[in-house]
Order: C-alpha cells, then sequence, then structure tokens
C-alpha cells in the first residue's frame, strides 16, 4: 500500500487542492473495494498543528499527523498556497527539512500549481524541470534560478519529482499519478467521474502574454515598447539593435537575460497576443488577421500561432470567439 501525505500548509491554502487529490485517491480505493481488491493507497493529512485555518476562518482542517508524529511516507503532495510567496515559504519552513528527509528515504514528491514554490525551496529541484501556474513564472524564475522552469508544460515527472501546472490542471496530474500507480484502466474511469480531459498536456492555450517588464533594464524595455507598438511593421534585430545603439550580440544576450526571450522569441509573442485577441472579438478572416499583426507567409503564422497557442488559427476562433453564441 502507497502512503500518501497531503501537506496542510499555514496560509491561504487551496482547499480544492487538498480535497480533489484526497477524493480521486480515495476513489480509487473504492472502486477496488467493490471489485473485492486490497486497497491501493492510504491518505493522510499532514501538518504543522493539529488544526489549520483557511479561507479567513471560513474552513478548519483538523490533520491526523503534525511533523512532531514518527512516520514515513511514499508520497508528499503540495498544494497551492496563495500570498506573498516569500511569506507563504517563511511561514511553512519547517516542512522544507522534512520534505527534504521523506525524499531522502524514498518518498516521491509532488507540488500542484503554485506550491511550486513550496518544493523548490526545498532545493530539491535544483538542476531539474519544474512546473507551475503561468502566471507567476517571472517570480518563480527570479526566485528560484537554478530550476529549469517550463511554465507551457502541465505535467513534469523527473526523479521522483512531479510537478503540475496552474489551477485546475492539478488534476491532469493527479490523473497521471493515478495512471501511474493503479494503471491505466482506473485513470480513464477516474476521468471519466471527475470529467477531465486526459490528455491534456500544455498550459499554451491559457497563456495571456503581458509583456516581462519587471526588471531594471531601461534600454530593453524601450525595445519592448518599440515592438509591442510597431509589432505590425517589419523590425529586425539588427535595427532594433541600431536604434538603442547596441550590438546585436548584446542586445540580445540583455534581453534574454531580462525578458527570458530572444528577441525573435518576444515578436512572435508580442504578434500572436494581438492575432489571438483580433480572432476573439473581430470578424476578420485569419489571412487579414495574419496581416495585421505583420505576417505575410501564411504557413509560417498558422506554424507559429500553433506553437505558442496550441491551436490552429481557426481552432482558436472557433473555441473563444465572443461573437458566439451559446447554444
Amino acid at each position: 500500500m502507497k502512503h500518501i501525505s497531503i501537506l496542510i500548509p499555514e496560509g491561504e491554502t487551496s482547499m480544492s487542492n487538498i480535497e480533489a487529490a484526497h477524493k480521486m485517491f480515495s476513489k480509487v480505493n473504492e472502486a477496488l473495494h467493490r471489485m473485492n481488491k486490497a486497497p491501493l493507497f492510504k491518505i493522510q493529512l499532514v501538518g504543522l498543528n493539529k488544526e489549520t485555518t483557511l479561507g479567513n476562518g471560513l474552513f478548519t482542517i483538523k490533520p491526523e499527523f503534525t511533523l512532531q508524529d514518527a512516520f514515513k511516507t511514499d508520497m508528499i503532495i503540495i498544494p497551492a498556497v496563495h500570498g506573498d510567496m516569500s511569506k507563504v515559504i517563511a511561514d511553512n519552513s519547517e516542512f522544507l527539512p522534512w520534505i527534504t528527509k521523506q525524499y531522502k528515504a524514498g518518498a516521491e514528491v509532488v507540488s500542484l500549481c503554485i506550491g511550486a514554490f513550496i518544493l523548490a525551496s526545498t532545493g530539491l529541484l535544483k538542476g531539474r524541470s519544474c512546473t507551475t501556474h503561468w502566471l507567476v513564472a517571472d517570480e518563480f524564475r527570479k526566485m528560484f534560478p537554478d530550476v529549469n522552469l517550463m511554465p507551457y508544460k502541465i505535467i513534469t515527472d523527473e526523479g521522483g519529482i512531479y510537478t503540475s501546472g496552474g489551477a485546475y490542471s492539478s488534476l491532469n496530474l493527479l490523473l497521471y499519478l493515478v495512471e501511474k500507480f493503479a494503471g491505466r484502466d482506473a485513470a480513464i474511469t477516474s476521468s471519466k467521474i471527475f470529467e477531465i480531459d486526459i490528455e491534456r498536456n500544455s498550459q499554451s492555450l491559457f497563456i495571456i502574454f503581458h509583456g516581462q517588464k519587471d526588471h531594471e533594464d531601461n534600454v530593453i524595455k524601450k525595445a519592448q515598447d518599440f515592438i509591442e507598438h510597431n509589432y505590425p511593421d517589419k523590425i529586425t534585430v539588427d535595427g532594433l539593435a541600431s536604434m538603442l545603439a547596441l550590438s546585436r550580440r548584446h542586445l540580445e544576450r540583455r534581453f534574454k537575460k531580462a525578458t527570458s526571450n530572444t528577441v525573435v522569441e518576444y515578436m512572435q509573442r508580442v504578434r500572436i497576443e494581438a492575432a489571438k485577441m483580433s480572432l476573439e472579438t473581430i470578424r476578420e478572416n485569419v489571412n487579414e488577421v495574419m496581416y495585421n499583426v505583420g505576417y505575410t507567409d501564411t504557413k509560417a503564422f498558422r506554424m507559429i500561432f500553433k506553437k505558442i497557442t496550441g491551436l490552429s488559427p481557426v481552432e482558436y476562433r472557433n473555441k473563444y470567439s465572443k461573437s458566439g453564441v451559446a447554444a
């Protein structure tokens, strides 16, 4: 039997993460019981205290165990905790050595959504890949530059450490774990019971690009502003470098450091975000949208659009057009 410990951190912890993790593994046990089979999972809540208050006092959780209890676990699940991440980590610092100790003793570790900040604070993600909610990608990179953040991913699985993307994509990681430890049939049954798309593997479709301006390089901010105001025009890296009185190599290096994108990637994301807005709100055809955001090659536009969003322009319009009428 696999012992699963769901952490109950201090702070505004995601009730949905806790409840979904507990229920999904419990439902697998219930299905096995109906088939006269032994349960696969023992699910327990582990907190820093015997009672934790959530939701500004609306909810109270009473974990079965605290860190003072002597027990070994096989898997630790870290839910999302909202708020100032430095404070969240400080308030839950007692968990960090315990998580590390359990991992070194053979336990696997799972973070759901922005629970990745607590996981990364253990040092276990150093040099490894992980994902988290795309909204906090820049903040995560700054706090943990030695982690290979992959914000477009729904799931990462590396060395017994698992992470999920934002919000309800945590359900996809839970399904993934059900499949890994209980089999494909159990995962398919769970996906039907909880009505989750079992094959979803990217956050790309949901990302809204706002530009990475949370840095102190004012020259690069000028470059970003120029791109954002002139994206329909032909912009070259060499032309941008000349305008800013920088060498191309120097511009590329500083731009990547400040924004985590190359200049070309940034231009692509600005143009595709503009195309997305047009496809959602304007009844122009796809070619008109393409020309209006600075592309002339239909094949290149469709390829870049799908690379960034996961859908073709037509598929995106069909899914998100605000002029559509609900049935």
